[in-house]
């Protein structure tokens, strides 16, 4: 291995370095008193990445009110509160990123992302009124939520590694690990919004208006594209003619056995432990006989903790494997504890824990990936881990769901927490593997 690459192995794996401490020197930028905003929001002081987060604000709070719109009709519309339907949503809407995984990431590091952006969430925008005149027309069946998720999920393949790469574009090589964290921290301080506004929505109107408000939220995205100032992005390193293939993503990643530990602990907690429509859904019908609003407000109690945790990983200068292992733990805590809550209350208390730990493993595993991978491949390794992320859905939702249905939500929550304890061996395997090595 050469130099370069092991200053990089250390700096991922971030416990030890040659320090007599044994602590990695944190590395940040230098603050700038001159500039408005503080070194948490750095990355607002760029002019095209505040455009782009005022675009994304509002069509994150429409998102959310889909989610649990669409979570909510299945449930008690469509179905007679069948979890495993809600779960066979979650697969069709999560799949694709796994099925089209080759193409999605090629896309990302060789076409236009800004026009590659307006492209995909113009479809998801269609896709979301379309779904909404079904509803209120009270046209809507399950399948046609089946089909319309499975769309939604062939566009979102194609959006997902462009969005999460295009923020370099924005924001340069510096302030990437913050931009990631603000994201991060725009999504769920949505996620506190729209799911509450979604619960009144369906209690007022129904289902449909929350789908219809989803689908024209997606215009401040497309006009916050058209108003990015072109010369300002920052210049994009395309892949040599070597590296331009489809599959050099997966022989990238088994060169880096960093990036393989990364996407191992992603598999287990996203594939098993990432199942919150099934868990709070179930949670808040079956265990505390609530209603939409309640799920709504449960939604984003867990989001006042995601805001949380991805400011404070917007606050940090780099991730490391090591907080990946503590949030792993934290999550698998958190989840078991969550599992055994007896009323509305404690339950919402412990989710907050929930979405701290959930936001600071996602955010921080994302930045290291995007850290440690060459600018010219980081479309298609970003576009692996976000398979892993959302299309390893198809595999544990239907499960969690079915645990659910037959022993109880309380047990499926319990299975799921049990999935940061496999991340958390996986950083112990690797360990003694480097030390052998």
């Amino acid at each position: 291995m050469s130099v370069h690459g092991k200053v990089k192995l250390i700096r991922a794996l971030g416990w030890g370095d040659i320090t007599q401490s044994g602590k990695m020197p944190a590395i940040a930028p230098v603050p700038n008193s001159n500039l408005p905003f503080p070194v948490t929001f750095r990355s607002l002081n760029q002019r095209n990445y505040r455009i782009w987060a005022g675009g994304a604000i509002v069509s994150n709070v429409g998102t959310w009110m889909q989610r649990v719109a669409q979570d909510w009709l299945v449930l008690t519309q469509l179905t007679h509160h069948s979890a495993a339907a809600v779960g066979i949503i979650m697969s069709l809407q999560f799949g694709p990123q796994f099925l089209l995984l080759p193409v999605t990431g090629f896309a990302a590091d060789h076409f236009n992302r800004r026009w590659l952006l307006f492209a995909t969430q113009a479809a998801s925008g269609v896709l979301a009124l379309i779904l909404g005149l079904l509803s209120i027309g009270g046209m809507v069946q399950l399948w046609h939520v089946y089909l319309l998720a499975f769309l939604l999920g062939c566009v979102s393949a194609f959006d997902t590694p462009a969005r999460q790469t295009f923020v370099s574009d924005l924001v340069g090589e510096t302030d990437l690990p913050n931009a990631v964290a603000l994201n991060s921290t725009s999504f769920n301080a949505a996620r506190m919004i729209g799911p509450a506004i979604a619960g009144l929505v369906i209690e007022w109107t129904g289902c449909g208006w929350a789908f219809i408000l989803n689908g024209l939220s997606y215009l401040a995205v497309l006009v916050s594209l058209l108003m990015l100032d072109a010369s300002g992005l920052h210049p994009i390193d395309r892949p040599d003619a070597v590296n331009s293939r489809l599959l050099e993503g997966f022989h990238y990643v088994a060169r880096h056995p960093n990036l393989q530990l990364a996407l191992w602990m992603m598999f287990f907690i996203s594939t098993f432990g990432i199942n919150f429509p099934i868990f709070i859904s179930t949670m808040d019908v079956d265990a505390f006989h609530a209603d939409a609003q309640t799920y709504g407000i449960l939604s984003s109690i867990m989001a006042v903790g995601s805001v949380a945790g991805a400011l404070m990983a917007a606050h940090r200068s780099t991730p490391s494997i090591r907080l990946l292992a503590m949030a792993a733990a934290g999550f698998a805590i958190s989840m078991c504890l969550a599992a055994i809550m007896p009323g509305l209350f404690s339950f919402g208390m412990v989710l907050m824990a929930v979405g701290i730990s959930t936001q600071t493993f996602m955010t921080s595993t994302n930045s290291l990936v995007q850290l440690t991978t060459e600018s010219a491949m980081r479309g298609r390794v970003i576009a692996i881990l976000f398979a892993i992320a959302m299309g390893s859905t198809p595999l544990g939702a239907p499960l969690m769901g079915w645990i659910a249905d037959q022993f109880g939500p309380r047990i499926a929550m319990f299975a799921g927490g049990t999935s940061g304890l496999f991340a958390l061996l996986s950083v112990f395997v690797y360990r003694k593997h480097l030390k052998q090595a």
